[in-house]
């Protein structure tokens, strides 16, 4: 499994943005995609919301990439 970290820089991030800005796809629209194909999970609970708030401390999932969020 792959694990990447990400600095959160304010309250929060869209998840959509987190999953273009961590590498894991190229653009927002992708990850909003990734999202609606049922393929992302936030705190092991699959996430349906494409700008879902991901905020420090939360863990994403997608395939066998995993991001934590820091503050």
């Amino acid at each position: 499994m792959q694990q990447i970290d990400f600095q959160l820089r304010g309250d929060f991030i869209e998840l959509n943005q987190l999953l273009k800005l961590a590498g894991v796809c190229d653009s927002g629209g992708a990850g909003k995609a990734l999202v609606a194909e049922g393929l992302v999970s936030v705190d092991r609970q699959v996430e349906s919301r494409k700008t879902a708030k991901i905020r420090a401390g939360q863990v994403v999932n997608l395939g066998d990439v995993q991001i934590r969020v820091l503050a």
